[in-house]
């Protein structure tokens, strides 16, 4: 069988089997995205396997696999950003800060608290609190788009304090590795201050005047799909440059392209056809990835008791820092609760990190495993609990409702 007729028959199995986990996991009255979570883990290393069977003997369908993925992510949180409009995020500017930043603190002191429990290296505890401190929305974008309450008080509030925590993680990871290599921390972090900055000023500057006067000159053009080739290329270069010049995450990029788009005449024909290509295709493949990127058969006996407490410390870090930050900025006590319980998940972002504190030699093997398993379990319950904390919000209407009546 050729490479390219393997690709076509994993990416069937991949779809079909995404779908079915989605259908299944609503029946259940559960987010779709948990079944297409629980589909990844049944098709990898944690169980089936599924890339390493005879038939598909191509190394490179996995690259690509994580490539179409990565897309998937990009399309995701592109779709998250037009639903909104920059003023409403401007307007829970106050919740986003303070559930940002408390939402990092803690889990780091958190982090570093367990590894000199079990007797980390002092950089090696360091490392596994900013691996904790980091959070991927992505999931509970999702959750929330299904749930009909990204446009509330506390999606708005999450997406913005998910672009503080990204800033904050990032400039404590690049200032923490800058001074583990003997390199000039002053000089270094402001070097990173100043790429933020100049990532930041540039798209909102582009998106407010240099945008608007694309897409009225390509709408009118005989071009098929212009203005949705056009949301592709900007949501691509924004990527490339949080990445590039801002020294952030590519779905910063891309939300903030969704952002930019929100203010646009065509916003109802690209949130069909943006949708209808991510939810068709690149989504389903992002969250089964996240599943076929894990080997729970790699964690050791000797790890289990430090997932466990990786595990806490990552839950309760960011349920109680982010959830603290939304209650201090105005938000009721449900409201803060779902907010953290939003900021749980670590997704793709937490692979990543933990990949970069093992390519640094600072994680070891048993350590790297236990953080994995802290990063799919936490990707895996954040629906869980986001649909239990909404649920009483309906409750609490519910019996409001009859009260008044």
């Amino acid at each position: 069988m050729t490479p390219f007729l393997q690709l076509l028959l994993f990416l069937s199995i991949i779809l079909v089997l995404a779908k079915l986990g989605g259908f299944v996991s609503s029946s259940f009255r559960q987010p779709s995205v948990l079944g297409e979570l629980l589909v990844g883990l049944l098709l990898g290393p944690s169980l089936l396997n599924i890339l390493h069977l005879p038939i598909f003997d191509n190394p490179n369908i996995e690259w690509i696999i994580e490539s179409l993925a990565e897309i998937g992510v990009l399309l995701l949180m592109f779709v998250a950003g037009l639903e909104l409009h920059l003023s409403e995020l401007a307007r829970n500017s106050k919740v986003s800060a303070f559930a940002g930043v408390l939402g990092v603190l803690l889990p780091i002191g958190l982090g570093w608290g367990v590894g000199m429990a079990f007797g980390f290296q002092t950089s090696h505890a360091l490392f596994l609190g900013l691996a904790l401190g980091a959070t991927s929305v992505s999931i509970s974008a999702q959750t929330l788009i299904e749930l009909k309450a990204l446009r509330s008080r506390v999606g708005l509030g999450l997406l913005g304090a998910a672009v503080f925590d990204d800033i904050l993680v990032i400039l404590l990871l690049s200032s923490f590795l800058a001074l583990q290599v003997g390199g000039s921390g002053l000089i270094e972090v402001l070097w990173i201050l100043a790429r933020m900055a100049a990532f930041l000023v540039l798209s909102i500057l582009f998106g407010s005047y240099g945008l608007p006067r694309l897409v009225r000159l390509i709408s009118p053009l005989l071009i098929s799909q212009g203005i949705i080739t056009l949301a592709l290329v900007v949501m691509f270069l924004y990527g490339f440059a949080a990445e590039l010049l801002g020294g952030m995450a590519a779905i910063t990029g891309s939300f903030l392209a969704g952002l930019m788009f929100s203010r646009s005449p065509e916003k109802e024909r690209l949130e069909r056809g943006i949708s209808a290509l991510a939810y068709s295709f690149f989504v389903p493949i992002f969250f089964v990835n996240i599943g076929l990127a894990v080997n729970v058969r790699e964690l050791g006996a000797g790890a289990v008791w430090l997932l466990f407490a990786i595990l806490a410390a990552a839950v309760l870090g960011k349920l109680f820092g982010a959830g603290l930050g939304a209650r201090l900025a105005g938000f009721s006590w449900l409201e803060s609760a779902q907010l953290g319980a939003g900021m749980v998940s670590r997704g793709e972002v937490g692979l990543i990190l933990a990949s970069v504190g093992l390519n640094e030699g600072l994680m070891t093997a048993n350590e790297f495993s236990a953080v994995i398993g802290m990063v799919i379990i936490s990707t895996i319950i954040t629906p869980l609990l986001l649909r239990f904390l909404f649920s009483k919000t309906k409750s609490s209407k519910v019996i409001h409702s009859s009260l008044s009546d």
